[in-house]
């Protein structure tokens, strides 16, 4: 078993705030985000149920300064009508369509055969972890607490410019793929519609605004075997840059360079756990042309020295876990007619439920009590149903099929087959909202792989960073912090 070093507990990040939003002004005051070492150390990972997002560390009125909080926060209702009106709908108006009988309210999984109802609301995959935890996948969860459907939306500079946007992205006529000279900025297709349906769906994930133009992940992972014996930890960090599309200073491209090279976003992700990868650093350049692959540089600490990874690493597992680069945040695989070709088709509309938490209140039990999921709240979600079919038989996966919330364009579920069609992986995420700034993202993730019987459970949380550039994202850093 490998354990973090306890240079963890060293790390604390203190900053200068770079200018406020609405005016530009600049800002003096320095104040501290949550640290790696608070993070991995301010909550059992097994058997604690606290809401870690309530608490003074975490909750970002308590720790942001004043102005920062207010800059990133809008009026509720306001939020709200403004997407609805743009995307022309509101979510729990386009459910309890389907097993009305079922209310909000609390089933066992002894509930199967006296509710059917439930399993025409459920994914396979959802139905069959349904049950106690057991061997071999972590993550089961015995009960299910239904809630009423809530109605989501983004933040008023991601409305507006959606809809000062709005109709000007194009797709090709014959592929399908983005003109990216067309798209600005904002949700690139509010009202996806038409041959192409299934492409602006998946662009509208791919431009997806998961929180701040700039932001700062930390999450603490953990891995098991098929017996449910722990055998993987990741702690990481992520640095988080958006070069185009930005709704918040500076508007648009992030710099000249950004625009002249046709960057989208750069990251750097930087591991403190297992032991023997700590201040590994890998940085990642992604680009907008669909036919030039993302650019991934990896400091190896013990060798002191950077690695310009090649395409097929992109296939490579993420530290040792139950998912390759290309299936970041679920997945980041880009339609391309040259790099691992691939064919996006709308296969279904349905309604379905998901988990959500937005307090922090999931909690996974130990091994000895079957890691368990407890916590979760289950919606009815308006979803699209994706079919990825990818031509290139020599990656990974023959196809994926991806859930995308109708309201939010947000990744719900990933299901990825091998070329022989069988279930390979899945990327399951625990959807997490915050209402006052409009920002939609995930707190804890569910990887598993059904051919190699592993499965991996991550929990995340995002801070905003307004102030950083590229020197968190650059070569430079992965020196720096590498050593």
């Amino acid at each position: 078993m490998r354990q973090p070093k306890s240079l963890i507990a060293c790390l604390v990040f203190v900053f200068a705030l770079s200018g406020i939003f609405s005016t530009g002004l600049l800002a003096t005051e320095a104040f501290e985000i949550p640290t790696v070492n608070e993070f991995v150390n301010k909550r059992e990972f097994y058997d604690d149920p606290t809401p870690w997002r309530k608490s003074d560390t975490f909750d970002y009125k308590k720790f942001l300064p004043p102005e920062v909080y207010d800059a990133l926060s809008y009026d509720v209702e306001t939020m709200k009508k403004l997407w609805a009106d743009l995307i022309g709908f509101k979510a729990p108006d386009l459910v309890n369509k389907v097993a009305p009988e079922i209310k909000p309210g609390t089933y066992s999984y002894k509930d199967k055969e006296q509710h059917p109802g439930l399993k025409a609301l459920m994914t396979e995959y959802h139905y069959n972890r349904f049950k106690p935890g057991g061997k071999p996948f972590a993550g089961n969860f015995p009960e299910m607490k239904i809630v009423p459907t809530r109605q989501y939306y983004y933040s008023i500079p991601v409305a507006e410019a959606t809809k000062t946007h709005m109709g000007q992205t194009k797709l090709d006529e014959k592929t399908g793929i983005i003109k990216e000279e067309t798209w600005v900025a904002g949700t690139p297709f509010p009202k996806p519609a038409g041959r192409f349906i299934a492409y602006q769906v998946y662009y509208n994930w791919l431009k997806r605004y998961a929180g701040w133009d700039n932001k700062y992940l930390l999450s603490n992972s953990r891995g098991w075997t098929k017996s449910l014996k722990e055998d993987n930890l990741i702690v990481s960090d992520t640095w988080e840059v958006r070069l185009k599309g930005r709704v918040v200073e500076p508007y648009g491209w992030f710099d000249e360079r950004a625009k002249e090279q046709g960057e989208s976003s750069g990251l750097s992700f930087r591991l403190y756990a297992p032991r023997d990868s700590f201040g590994n650093v890998i940085a990642q350049v992604k680009y907008l042309d669909p036919d030039k692959f993302d650019q991934m540089m990896f400091y190896v600490s013990m060798m002191r020295r950077v690695r310009l990874m090649s395409s097929t690493d992109v296939q490579d597992s993420i530290g040792g876990g139950d998912a390759i680069y290309y299936d970041g945040d679920g997945v980041q695989q880009k339609p391309s007619t040259t790099i691992f070709p691939s064919e996006l088709e709308l296969i279904a509309e349905k309604e379905l439920l998901f988990p959500s938490s937005h307090d922090g209140g999931v909690y996974l039990t130990s091994p000895s009590k079957g890691l368990e999921l407890h916590g979760l709240e289950w919606e009815r979600r308006p979803v699209y149903v994706i079919q990825m079919k990818i031509h290139d038989k020599n990656f990974v996966y023959g196809h994926r099929i991806l859930y995308i919330d109708k309201e939010t364009f947000f990744l719900l579920l990933g299901e990825n087959y091998d070329q022989k069609g069988r279930l390979y992986r899945t990327f399951d995420i625990v959807f997490n909202f915050i209402p006052e700034m409009g920002v939609a993202n995930f707190s804890e993730t569910v990887l598993i792989d059904h051919q190699e019987l592993h499965s991996t459970i991550g929990q995340n949380y995002f801070v905003p960073v307004p102030w950083i550039t590229r020197d968190k994202i650059g070569l430079e850093y992965l020196y720096k912090s590498g050593k």
